[in-house]
């Protein structure tokens, strides 16, 4: 297998603006250089006075060349949400999906992860965490690129957000969402997929390092690719897969404690456990205020956000009331209780029952239940819920505060745990054997 080459959704919009300081030689046979815009109109990209169906520009041999895309949007539906002028190294494609214009950035996957592990966390973490990042992101973008070459693609559902599964039973609503959503080009630059701002901000030697030391490398479980999640926080447990997606269980991504010193996990699937487990701080490598850490796994825009471990959010009888409304597209009335109904092996709930004066509805999986009770998404589903009541009214609640563990779905590598294990000295492939137990590195390509 020879090294490949992916392409990456970077924005859409009705036009797109962007910028050559090099020579850039466009498909059909221009040389150009400086600020440009495409424009879409009636089903045609518009480029310099002509018309085109598709459109790609390459750079000239000089390999340092690098275009830039002006009001990329990162952080997309999250609390940091902003735009930026990125830089890009490789080739642009401009095509047309859904009445407006895609630009897509066409590069050799190694490149590609150079980026990532930049934007996914700061360049400057220790060498152990970025070669284990490296070879799970690289898993996961070979994995689906797998899937793609065995066209499974045709079969998938496409759209412009995550492919979503769901079903209405019994007054539930479970829905999860998952990663085929791309018809057009292989992965998108934000969280949905993995976060690649090109060159935008400058790569440290030691994330060129990780990404050359480990190059080929992936995850491997019973002959096959691991599907190597990973997210910011696990709050002290590894959450199943299951839990948050399909109901497929994967032997490699378990319910275990966050911790080599510590090893016995209560039964977080019992409300009493979930509620002990969430209310105090138990050991784990991600439980740490270790700022030096922090500053190094977290770029600059995630450090907003000051907690971590254990959070709290409070919302009065109207906020939430009206919050789960808007995000829902369901009238509850005044919320009268959020009761847990199932919880996964971190704590998280995969289904939570919501009880309102007008309706009762059980919500599922996770990232359901994160976008519902949030006007982004709530740092994770592992919460408990306490209920505050005016003197005079008894039966509806006046405050509701949640207080929850963890970053993200907690399923696979967690990003400030395994910062603390490099740390700590703990090497890559032990990192990634803590996290994925049971799989095995694997070379697919030189």
């Amino acid at each position: 297998m020879t090294e490949p080459q992916i392409a990456v959704g970077i924005l859409s919009g009705k036009e797109i603006q962007f910028f050559f300081p090099d020579e850039f030689i466009s498909s059909d046979g221009m040389a150009i250089s400086g600020m440009q815009q495409a424009v879409y109109r009636k089903g045609k990209i518009c480029w310099q006075e002509k018309e085109y169906d598709e459109l790609s520009f390459t750079p000239q041999r000089n390999i340092s060349s690098f275009f830039e895309l002006q009001d990329v949007t990162i952080g997309i539906n999250f609390h940091w949400e902003r735009k930026e002028v990125q830089r890009f190294k490789g080739e642009l494609k401009i095509i047309i999906e859904d009445d407006k214009l895609t630009a897509i950035n066409v590069i050799s996957i190694e490149e590609y992860l150079t980026s990532v592990i930049s934007s996914e966390m700061s360049a400057t973490a220790s060498l152990e965490l970025l070669k284990a990042h490296a070879v799970i992101s690289r898993s996961w973008l070979l994995d689906k690129l797998r899937i793609e070459n065995e066209k499974l693609r045709n079969t998938m559902p496409s759209s412009s957000a995550a492919n979503s599964q769901f079903s209405i039973l019994n007054s539930q609503f479970i829905k999860w969402y998952d990663h085929e959503a791309h018809k057009n080009f292989d992965v998108c630059a934000d969280d949905h997929c993995q976060r690649y701002q090109g060159i935008t901000r400058a790569s440290t030697p030691q994330a060129v390092e990780a990404v050359s030391a480990t190059r080929g490398e992936v995850l491997m479980y019973e002959g096959k690719i691991c599907d190597t999640r990973f997210s910011k926080c696990c709050g002290g447990a590894f959450e199943e897969f299951q839990n948050c997606w399909e109901n497929v269980k994967h032997p490699y991504l378990i319910g275990q404690r966050d911790s080599q010193t510590e090893h016995r996990l209560p039964d977080l699937s019992i409300e009493a456990e979930a509620d002990k487990w969430i209310r105090t701080s138990p050991v784990a490598f991600c439980n740490t205020q270790d700022k030096k850490i922090l500053g190094q796994i977290l770029n600059n825009y995630d450090q907003e956000t000051a907690d971590f471990y254990r959070w709290k959010v409070s919302y009065s009888q109207q906020e939430l009331s009206e919050l789960i409304h808007k995000r829902s597209g369901i009238d509850f009335g005044e919320i009268i209780d959020l009761i847990p109904v199932e919880r996964g092996t971190s704590g998280r709930l995969v289904r939570l029952q919501i009880v309102g004066t007008l309706r009762t509805l059980i919500l599922g999986k996770e990232l359901e239940i994160r976008r519902t009770l949030s006007t982004s998404h709530l740092y994770s589903s592992a919460f408990v819920v306490d209920k505050e009541y005016k003197e005079d009214e008894e039966e509806i609640p006046s405050r509701f505060t949640l207080t929850g563990a963890g970053w993200g779905h907690g399923v696979g590598l967690c990003q400030i745990g395994a910062a603390v294990m490099g740390e700590q000295g703990y090497k890559y492939e032990e990192i990634l054997s803590h996290y994925y137990p049971g799989s095995i590195l694997e070379k697919q390509y030189k």
